[in-house]
């Protein structure tokens, strides 16, 4: 079966999107081929996000991931946007979605932890979503 290539995107490329990214890529290996970027990266993963998923999945993101633009991306299957409102990226694919996730950035663990926890569920959602379909 092929993979459905998921980009996951936000302006900065530096949380949510890539929380997402390494969730789906947790999650959902056998369906989603996962992706983040965004058109305003920085430098680094947020740490925040970094230690939210290693704590939470045991994955490090800081090691298996780096900020990207969405002009490093494949072509893509579905675009899922985080809840950056008008100044989401603009991607073109058969399929978007908004996810309208809160950004955690500069909050408190639990809210990070939440954050994970809902893009936990939405991933697990898409997947079956995308299973349904097959």
């Amino acid at each position: 079966m092929d993979k459905v290539q998921v980009a996951f995107v936000c302006v900065h490329n530096s949380c949510r999107s890539q929380m997402a990214e390494a969730i789906a890529r947790h999650l959902a290996p056998d369906v989603i081929e996962p992706f983040s970027a965004g058109t305003d990266i920085g430098d680094s993963i947020n740490p925040d996000a970094v230690a939210t998923i290693r704590d939470l999945y045991g994955i490090d993101m800081s090691t298996a991931q780096r900020p990207k633009t969405i002009l490093e991306l494949p072509a893509i299957d579905i675009v899922v946007t985080m809840g950056c409102g008008v100044s989401c990226p603009s991607l073109a694919a058969p399929r978007r979605m908004d996810w309208n996730l809160e950004d955690p950035s500069g909050k408190t663990s639990e809210e990070f932890i939440a954050c994970a926890r809902t893009i936990e569920e939405k991933v697990k959602a898409l997947k079956g979503e995308i299973l349904a379909l097959l």
